[in-house]
């Protein structure tokens, strides 16, 4: 017992201090630890949805993005300078305030995950999977076109000049000096994404051990049986995709505020793959197995850049580093794969050993 709690303080303590250290060496390195934390919760999200209830979802990255342009049209002058009422009723725009923009953020994510939920509740595998990609692709093109002829989301020129968070007068977006030692804006955002990560896994939890987390658990498994048992299965999967789009909302929400611009771009179908694939390669349901997953797929392709330049060279450039990068991740996901069909670090209790255990 003694063990585990020195286990539990040293990590705190190196979570604590990762992004300090990480500053030493360029906040390009605290700014992928940001990034990370953001796909952990991305990926926790997606996992209540994939891993708990069992319902492909390749349209994950659309609550992302109504969570960023719910954060960009609110927290930005967009809205003033194209509407005549928000001009002369809010002159310098709305600029939300944090604890306004994360209850808006999810409400509206899950509002939205509902609707998604609604007309696809008969789907299952495949059938669900498309029916889903395409949702997602449909709230892009819609963030892309929709500055015609009302302009609200700014097409594909994006919305810019996004406040940052801002928490009791401290303003994330910029630096911190305190006795004598300078936080960067990076590590800031670092520290209330790890909170938010921090509340994310205290929910994933509870609900994987509540009467609902086991509906959708037995949902996953049989649906028919659930139904016979009394499971009201319509209302578990609406729950499931409200929740899981509530985190993706949230995190788009922060996304918006960190870079301070969005646009379709950020938010194309090869995201809700990457955020698909962390999910699978970490372990389907199992919350440490998925954050290892979303910590390896936002990290490696940063780190993969160091050695894709060099294997550029040798190639004489003819090919491109980025399509290399690609190629690399592609080959390490397929021998992981082949090696650990369960993922990386799948759950003990996947599927019917749940019934062993009781």
């Amino acid at each position: 017992m003694k063990s585990n709690k020195a286990q539990w303080i040293a990590g705190a303590i190196a979570l604590l201090v990762l992004p300090l250290v990480l500053q030493y060496f360029g906040n390009a390195w605290v700014r992928i630890a940001d990034l990370a934390l953001l796909y952990i919760m991305l990926a926790l999200g997606l996992n209540i949805v994939v891993g708990y209830a069992g319902l492909l979802d390749l349209g994950y990255v659309a609550f992302y993005a109504v969570g960023a342009y719910m954060f960009g049209l609110l927290a930005s002058p967009h809205l003033a300078e194209n509407f005549a009422w928000f001009a002369t009723h809010f002159p310098d725009g709305l600029h939300l305030s944090l604890w306004a923009v994360i209850p808006l953020a999810l409400v509206l994510a899950a509002i939205t995950g509902v609707l998604l939920g609604i007309p696809v509740l008969k789907l299952r595998g495949d059938y669900l999977a498309i029916v889903t990609l395409g949702f997602g692709e449909i709230i892009r093109i819609f963030m892309n076109n929709l500055d015609h002829p009302v302009n609200i989301t700014n097409g594909p020129k994006g919305l810019g000049q996004i406040d940052s968070v801002k928490i009791f007068g401290l303003d994330l977006g910029r630096r911190l000096e305190l006795f004598g030692f300078d936080i960067s804006s990076v590590t800031l955002y670092y520290y209330l994404f790890l909170a938010l990560v921090l509340i994310t896994i205290v929910i994933c939890y509870r609900l994987q051990d509540s009467r609902i987390g086991r509906a959708w658990m037995a949902i996953r498994e049989d649906e028919i049986a659930a139904k016979a048992m009394g499971i009201n299965t319509r209302n578990m999967k609406l729950l499931a995709f409200g929740m899981g789009a509530s985190f993706g909302g949230v995190a788009g929400a922060m996304f918006g505020a960190f870079q301070g611009f969005v646009s379709p771009e950020s938010f194309s179908l090869m995201e809700s793959i990457m955020i698909v694939a962390m999910v699978v390669l970490g372990g389907i349901g199992h919350i440490p197995g998925v954050i290892l997953g979303a910590v390896l797929l936002s990290a490696l392709p940063e780190v993969l850049r160091y050695v894709a330049g060099p294997l550029q060279a040798m190639t004489d450039g003819r090919l491109d580093a980025s399509i290399l990068r690609q190629l690399l991740i592609a080959l390490a996901m397929i021998i992981v794969m082949l090696l650990r069909p369960r993922g990386l670090w799948p759950s003990p209790e996947h599927g019917k050993s749940l019934a062993q255990k009781s």
